[in-house]
């Protein structure tokens, strides 16, 4: 428990992707789109992801790891259209989709772009390797 603890300290932004990855599950009830089709257990199953990524990069970095979170940056972003409720999202501001579209948007930048960062970090000397 020690070691993840001087990891966060270093590698902060895999920290902050964990949280993401919870924000990703509970967000379908704090936001209330747990009634858009395909939405929820999108949230719990990408969000289960990115946590357990985020934890695995904290227990033992892996430069491969981070890019695989980089990709599911992009995925989490992408799911709207690919689930097709993004469609709804713009024809009507005030439902369910148009939260969920956004939540999955940002949180998916945030998870890719705290990937990225983390990887250039450890490239560049700024963070320090687990052993």
């Amino acid at each position: 428990m020690d070691k993840i603890y001087e990891n966060v300290k270093h590698r902060w932004q895999d920290g902050v992707n964990f949280l993401l990855g919870v924000w990703l599950i509970a967000s379908p009830w704090v936001l209330g789109f747990t009634g858009v089709k395909y939405a929820s257990a999108n949230a719990a199953v990408l969000g289960v992801v990115a946590a357990v990524m985020a934890l695995w990069a904290l227990i033992a970095f892996q430069e491969w790891e981070e890019w695989v979170t980089v990709a599911l940056g992009l995925w989490i972003v992408a799911t709207p259209w690919l689930f097709g409720f993004a469609a709804t999202a713009f024809a009507d501001a005030t439902q369910g989709a148009f939260v969920a579209t956004w939540n999955f948007i940002v949180v998916g930048l945030l998870v890719g772009g705290l990937a990225a960062w983390s990887n250039y970090n450890m490239r560049s000397g700024g963070g320090h390797m687990a052993v």
